[in-house]
């Protein structure tokens, strides 16, 4: 079922389905090549994809930008935080777009609906974690409402060297209740 999509008549913001493997595979993918977004660097296949799709439920989407042509542009799933049950309402973001697509604002309209999704499934934190050098995506949370809360120093190793990460989170004031 399509998302609302605030000022957007070029896009549909929808669930994902096993379909869209392929597409997010193959935006996954180009990012593990820029080494701009993850420690990842295993490409994931189409049915890896479909695997770790099927983890998800409706506590932990995964949202697509779809153009109006049907090619999906850019995708955004909510994970678990942490197994304890005082961190339910905390969930870990990860939001990705296409390498042509970016700059578009398709990021932005696909994070807002994704914090919307949250805020419908109770959640009242969203948090994630970016690569200092990665400007584009640090102010695509700040623009969604996002506060840069800490660094991690060395927090793991991408082709042998340390790199720091930079933590995020976004409060959802509805469910702070």
């Amino acid at each position: 079922m399509p998302l609302p999509s605030p000022s957007r008549t070029d896009l549909t913001i929808r669930r994902a389905n096993p379909s869209d493997a392929a597409p997010v595979a193959e935006i996954y993918n180009r990012a593990l090549e820029e080494r701009m977004a993850t420690f990842e660097t295993e490409s994931r296949s189409e049915s890896e994809m479909r695997a770790w799709m099927a983890h998800h439920d409706d506590r932990h989407p995964i949202l697509v930008a779809v153009s109006t042509q049907g090619t999906v542009l850019a995708w955004a799933a909510v994970s678990e935080y942490r197994p304890r049950s005082c961190y339910a309402g905390v969930g870990e973001f990860s939001i990705y777009v296409a390498h042509g697509q970016r700059g578009r604002g398709i990021g932005k309209t696909l994070l807002a609906a994704l914090i919307e999704d949250a805020r419908r499934q109770g959640y009242w934190k969203l948090v994630s974690r970016i690569f200092p050098s990665n400007v584009a995506s640090r102010e695509l949370c700040k623009r969604c409402g996002f506060r840069e809360v800490g660094v991690y120093e060395k927090h793991g190793k991408l082709d042998g060297k340390w790199l720091d990460t930079v933590i995020v989170e976004r409060l959802i004031p509805e469910n702070l209740v």
